[in-house]
């Protein structure tokens, strides 16, 4: 045991999107374009739940706690790609590795729970519109919330336990741009055969049961749709629509990818990437910018910001004139 752990590999090798020195420069400049982008939008929207009171609501505060989630669920690996871009060779340390997968899989299983309890919420409102107050009070919208955390960091260690004990004492070549746990587990020095079956029991139970949860609650709410009128219909689709895409967007990658965990395709570097760079991005055009609610409480934050930046700059202007 000592001499696996003297001979453990110090650090992995990523090989990246490509090695073609013209594609990383272009893609140097693009996703350092989409990291901005997602980092705004989400703290945008954050900003925005905050500061009106208007969207203090079980909805917007799980939505706010999505952006929060895409913000992390983006910044775990996509920094590190964006420099390893225009550096040689790109390497990662064994601990920078570990915390790579621990810190994925606390971010996307947070929000696989938070999308069971978003889709949970939407139920409540269209199917028991009279009693939605009283189910869906500010404690029982924090458990949901502080509950989506507590979960994904409890599937995160049950992942890293069988992981980081692993001996890895040679090759350390991971053909991605971060440390996807699927390719990680092939490297060690040991059959993998039992890690990789843990690994598949646990992320496969987690996104199954989320992905049934969320199959039942947009059913339910479907059937209650039916039977009421077309005004209610079309807002309730509108809703779904919403809530489908993201649900599609999120479970699709993770799904193609952990399926055939004993085995690696080239697609599952864009489907990383999608659901790591894209989504992030399409969620709060999806559920928010699209939202009339959101639009207006985004104007009247732009509108209090105007107005108290004039008077500032109109007072310097008018000493800058006396001057």
């Amino acid at each position: 045991m000592n001499q696996e752990n003297n001979s453990r590999v110090a650090e992995f090798v990523l090989l990246g999107l490509s090695s073609s020195w013209e594609l990383q420069y272009f893609f140097f400049m693009l996703f350092n374009f989409l990291y901005i982008i997602i980092v705004l939008g989400n703290l945008l929207i954050v900003l925005t739940v905050i500061s009106e009171p208007a969207l203090h609501t079980p909805m917007y505060i799980m939505l706010s706690n999505l952006s929060i989630l895409d913000v992390f669920l983006a910044t775990y690996a996509t920094p590190k790609m964006i420099h390893d871009f225009l550096h040689e060779p790109k390497t990662i340390s064994f601990e920078g590795c570990m915390a790579q997968i621990f810190l994925l899989h606390v971010f996307a299983g947070g929000e696989m729970v938070l999308l069971v309890a978003m889709a949970y919420d939407r139920y409540v409102a269209i199917c028991k519109p009279l009693h939605y107050a009283t189910i869906m009070n500010v404690c029982k919208c924090t458990g949901l919330v502080v509950g989506s955390w507590v979960i994904g960091v409890m599937h995160s260690l049950s992942q890293l336990a069988f992981t980081v004990n692993l001996p890895f004492c040679g090759p350390n070549v991971v053909n991605s741009y971060y440390c996807d746990l699927t390719l990680v587990i092939k490297l060690a020095c040991t059959d993998t055969y039992v890690p990789e079956v843990l690994m598949l029991l646990d992320s496969g139970l987690m996104g199954v049961a989320s992905f049934l949860l969320l199959l039942v609650s947009y059913t339910a709410i479907l059937v209650t749709v039916q039977r009421r009128s077309s005004m209610d219909m079309t807002k309730a689709r509108s809703t779904l629509t919403a809530h489908i895409i993201v649900v599609t967007l999120f479970f699709g990658p993770c799904i193609f990818i952990y399926a055939w965990p004993f085995s690696s395709f080239p697609v599952d570097k864009v489907l990383s990437v999608f659901s790591t760079v894209f989504t992030p991005i399409l969620n709060p055009i999806i559920y928010t910018l699209r939202n009339k609610e959101v639009k207006l409480a985004m104007h009247k934050l732009k509108t209090r910001y105007v107005c108290s930046r004039l008077p500032s700059q109109l007072s310097h202007l008018r000493l800058d004139v006396l001057s």
